[in-house]
């Protein structure tokens, strides 16, 4: 007879511990209900493993300690502890629903993912899991608080899982979960996410920045005791209470500033960090005039962000001053209420709101999540819907006026045309030009903290598909791509309807004798609902002319090209061989032309999407291509591509390496690619213009057979002295 997981004296430890924590939050609240669900969820789960071996009810146990940590309430926690009851067990959601409550079997089902339906790949289940999680969020902001806590502690035990998922699994984190724990204010979570999301995407990257840190952490150390000490007293001379926490930056924080600057990490000047917390707004300002007598503050680097608090709430003053031995170090000042809600976020604010299911209605961290709920409504290709949700999940960083004063918050670089689509739909569509600070800019042009922003528009205006490539709001790009598409529907029903009279003249078919009923059919077998979307399938390209003739006609034409309707786009007919020929596959289909794509070069390994052209075949992208991501392509004409498993030619991948301009940096580089038997295709060499330091730029093209072999390559560059960025270019 097999051990009950209820019998293992650890799990009840573990229990007893949870309930240790909850008791000393509130200590008159009846634990009877969590002793429930725990014991509901081991017996569900009494026959399960992890990957790791462990009973699968540590899982949710963990789970709900995280919670407790969070101080949450007990529908939390027991949501916590059944999350996977419903998905992973025969226990049903009306089950939960008569033993624990409707408000337990609410957050259960938001958290449940959507495991009972079908989806025809990844991305489709992916998307409307998050659409899901999203809406239920909207009623319950409880959901997404388990829905995170679950993840974080995935994301902590992900090595018992092949290195293929745990690389799916942290890049979604670090797509999803972590910007939505930012957008919430939750920093803490956010920030844990980030990090382990970054141990397991860039592992090498992330052990060598470590490893540097560490190296240093002594003297780090040293000189943050040094410097707390001298604010402290400095502040207790001006009886300003406070205390002071000094910190090194978070590895993944690092990482990005490293990227975005193309430094090493000795060029890193505020890799350490001060933070004040005090008792009132009015010390704040007091400690941050303190800070500024005692150091040189660096100019444009003070930021009040209690003044104008951040999207979710954040409240701090942050500057960066000129410190003891000329260290660069940024400083943080808030109040203890700032502090806690700039680590927990909605979760502390919904704590101190008992009895709700959340903050109110008006609240800011989720009035974005309605709104963009209400945008991405009718979107039903999961890309688009992915990309649109994981834009406007990204830090609004941008604050810039109107005329007349009101406060527009954007994304770091936005565009005129996202503020004008901010404003009204209306002024987007019809906007012609931007006056910015009183001067004519370029509808590109990005926008910076307190520029104020003029308009122009001209009645009947359009907007213009390249605007897609540089806005960066979804509320932008759906508007624009309602706008576009209601355009292009138009034409291709005129196409449609045209190429349709032009085949029947040739087939010697009489369009007069087919009757509105006999097209309505039609369309309907091809899954359209009216005559004017066959026109406009048509138009698009769907199937041919002659397909829909031979169905309403067919004793004028045979019925071969007929007998299936077509949900895709005809493919190409085989042109002449290309590189990607032996080595991409199209789902379905055989000898047609595939090439990969110019802008971004996709290699073996990485996640690909194949796009049909006209006349040039199949156009195969990465699914991380800025092209893909921006939408610029149709959702009609996207194609299941793979790679051949027998395949193994190599291909070629373009480079940008920014280093010291030093001798001997070109042999470190070509003596690895020997080593990893790669060739150079074209190197050349340069000083870096856009510096005055001692810089240079090394454009390489290399071949590598897949996506392991190039990271291999890319992680030994950047572990040569001198080193600053490597950037993977759009063409090679």
């Amino acid at each position: 007879m097999s051990t009950s997981v209820l019998d293992l004296p650890q799990l009840e430890e573990s229990y007893r511990s949870l309930e240790d924590k909850v008791r000393k939050l509130r200590p008159k609240e009846d634990l009877l209900p969590l002793d429930r669900a725990f014991r509901f969820a081991a017996e569900h789960h009494k026959s399960q493993k992890r990957k790791s071996g462990e009973p699968y009810i540590s899982h949710p146990l963990a789970v709900a300690h995280i919670l407790a940590d969070m101080q949450m309430d007990l529908v939390c926690l027991q949501t916590g502890l059944l999350h996977d009851v419903v998905e992973d067990t025969a226990a049903g959601l009306e089950q939960i629903r008569e033993v624990f409550g409707e408000d337990v079997a609410r957050c259960v089902d938001g958290v449940t993912k959507l495991s009972k339906i079908s989806f025809a790949n990844r991305d489709d289940r992916q998307a409307e899991s998050l659409r899901k999680m999203l809406l239920a969020m909207t009623s319950d902001i409880r959901v997404v608080i388990v829905k995170l806590a679950d993840r974080l502690h995935n994301m902590r035990t992900l090595g018992s899982l092949p290195p293929e998922r745990q690389e799916a699994i942290a890049q979604e984190t670090i797509d999803i979960y972590a910007p939505i724990a930012h957008r919430l204010g939750m920093g803490k979570m956010r920030g844990e996410l980030e990090d382990l999301s970054f141990q397991v995407l860039h592992p090498e990257e992330a052990a060598d920045l470590m490893r540097e840190i560490e190296s240093k952490r002594q003297e780090n150390e040293e000189w943050l005791r040094q410097v707390q000490t001298t604010i402290e007293q400095k502040l207790a001379r001006e009886d300003i209470p406070a205390r002071v926490e000094g910190r090194v930056k978070r590895a993944y924080s690092v990482y990005l500033k490293l990227k975005r600057q193309r430094i090493t990490l000795d060029q890193v000047y505020d890799i350490l960090a001060v933070r004040i917390i005090t008792d009132s707004v009015k010390n704040c300002y007091a400690a941050l005039g303190v800070i500024h007598n005692e150091w040189h503050p660096i100019p444009g680097r003070i930021k009040d962000f209690i003044a104008m608090p951040r999207p979710n709430l954040y409240q701090s003053l942050h500057t960066s001053v000129i410190g003891p031995g000329g260290v660069t170090f940024e400083i943080q000042i808030r109040t203890e209420e700032m502090h806690r809600i700039a680590e927990e976020g909605i979760a502390a604010h919904w704590k101190y709101k008992e009895g709700s299911k959340g903050p109110g209605t008006d609240d800011q961290r989720i009035a974005w999540l309605r709104q963009l709920m209400e945008w991405q409504r009718d979107m039903s290709d999961s890309g688009e819907f992915l990309s649109g949700v994981k834009m406007d999940l990204y830090a609004e960083e941008v604050y810039a006026f109107t005329p007349k004063g009101r406060v527009i918050v954007l994304p770091r670089d936005a565009t005129p045309i996202d503020f004008a689509y901010a404003i009204h739909s209306d002024v987007g569509n019809t906007c012609t030009g931007a006056r910015v600070n009183g001067i004519i800019k370029p509808l590109k042009s990005t926008l910076r903290n307190g520029d104020v922003v003029e308009i122009l528009t001209q009645p009947g205006h359009q907007p213009s598909r390249d605007w897609l490539a540089v806005v960066k709001t979804s509320r932008a790009r759906n508007k624009i791509r309602h706008v576009i598409n209601t355009v292009e529907r138009a034409k291709a029903v005129e196409i449609g309807q045209k190429s349709l009279e032009k085949e029947a003249r040739r087939m010697g078919v009489s369009l007069g004798r087919i009757s509105n009923d006999d097209l309505a059919s039609v369309a309907s077998e091809y899954g359209v609902s009216k005559t004017e979307d066959l026109y406009a399938a048509l138009g698009f390209g769907r199937f041919s002319a002659r397909q829909v003739l031979q169905k309403v006609a067919p004793e004028n034409g045979t019925e071969e090209s007929a007998a299936s309707p077509a949900s895709q786009l005809p493919l190409p007919q085989p042109l002449s061989p290309a590189d990607g020929e032996l080595t991409i596959r199209v789902t379905g289909a055989e000898d047609v032309l595939v090439y990969r794509a110019k802008c971004c070069n996709p290699v073996r390994g990485e996640q690909i999407v194949g796009y049909i052209t006209r006349g040039k075949g199949i156009a195969v992208h990465s699914a991380q291509c800025p092209n893909v991501q921006k939408l610029l392509y149709e959702p009609e004409r996207k194609i299941g591509v793979e790679w051949a498993r027998t395949a193994s030619e190599p291909l070629p991948v373009k480079v940008v390496i920014y280093t010291d301009d030093r001798p001997g940096i070109l042999h470190q580089l070509t003596s690895i690619l020997s080593d990893e038997k790669s060739n150079i295709r074209t190197l050349e060499a340069r000083g870096d213009e856009k510096r005055t330091d001692e810089s240079a730029v090394i454009d390489i093209t290399i071949d590598v057979r897949d996506k392991k072999q190039l990271e291999r390559v890319i992680t030994a560059f950047r572990r040569i002295p001198g080193v600053r960025d490597i950037e993977r270019m759009q063409s090679a």
